[in-house]
């Protein structure tokens, strides 16, 4: 009978420990099928709670009005093809690499450039009653304006855990949306993003044009390859590696437990832009 226990034990110890080092990665579906004017899938559905991932792609030559919802904030990450969006006063160019929040906007409408197929992330973040409050508080500039940027121009900065080689960007800052901030890492192989951990944040990968890197996360690895999407294991001590010749080119994302997490954005150390 001690016998039998202790084999249980050691089974559901094992079986916790693969759970623990599962690292999910889905891969995009770019190529759409001949005569889709309008692809879209959830992807990595229930990793993060409160935050829903689509992947549209949109083709042809009608625009989509995408309308927002009542309690909810969406951020849009277009990151193959160009287009437009379109406000009720201003129309924004799309090219691959660009970051859309509509804020205050009630309706945006989306069209692809003309024989070309627009490639986008639509993530909608539910806003608790604290997230409200500190809708309230945040400057007005932030909330009340469309949040728009290429990735090439945003503020570069440095951190400890990353090269000299490596360019980081800040594309969306905290202070925007609660308890949310994103950015970009790019460099060439060899090279790496040391290990660390922040159990007060949630984190996704998205992988960019080229990219080709391991991730790893306690005792599991993991290949992230372009247009693929990745949930780092809550709290799991995880790092980035890219052989030589290879290209490290990521947006990652960041979704605080609360406030008191993005202290964490302060290892992040501001820099002039490394760009010519």
């Amino acid at each position: 009978m001690k016998k039998q226990i202790i084999t249980i034990v050691v089974g559901l110890s094992l079986i916790t420990a693969l759970q623990a080092q599962e690292i999910p990665v889905e891969k995009l579906n770019i190529q759409l099928e001949n005569n889709t004017q309008k692809y879209s899938k959830l992807i990595l559905q229930n990793e993060i709670e409160g935050i829903q991932v689509e992947h549209i792609a949109l083709t042809g030559n009608k625009s989509i009005v995408d309308d927002a919802n009542e309690g909810y904030k969406s951020i849009y990450l277009f990151f193959k093809g160009k287009g437009t969006v379109k406000t009720m006063n201003i129309k924004y160019e799309i090219v691959p690499e660009t970051i859309l929040l509509p804020n205050v906007e009630k309706s945006i409408s989306i069209k692809t450039a003309k024989n070309d197929t627009l490639h986008y992330l639509k993530i909608v973040t539910k806003l608790s009653a604290q997230d409200l409050v500190e809708l309230n508080e945040f400057p007005i500039e932030n909330t009340q304006k469309v949040y728009y940027a290429k990735f090439e121009d945003c503020r570069p900065y440095t951190e400890p855990i990353k090269s000299p080689n490596t360019i980081s960007r800040t594309i969306m800052p905290n202070k925007i949306i609660p308890r949310i901030a994103m950015g970009t890492v790019q460099t060439k192989g060899p090279d790496k993003v040391g290990a660390h951990k922040h159990p007060m944040l949630e984190q996704l990968f998205l992988g960019l044009s080229k990219n080709n890197i391991i991730v790893y996360a306690d005792d599991a690895q993991r290949p992230l390859l372009e247009y693929s999407l990745l949930h780092i294991p809550l709290g799991s001590m995880h790092s980035v590696s890219v052989e030589k010749d290879d290209v490290l080119y990521y947006v990652w994302m960041d979704f605080f437990m609360d406030s008191k997490g993005e202290e964490w954005l302060k290892t992040h150390n501001v820099t002039e832009d490394k760009k010519e």
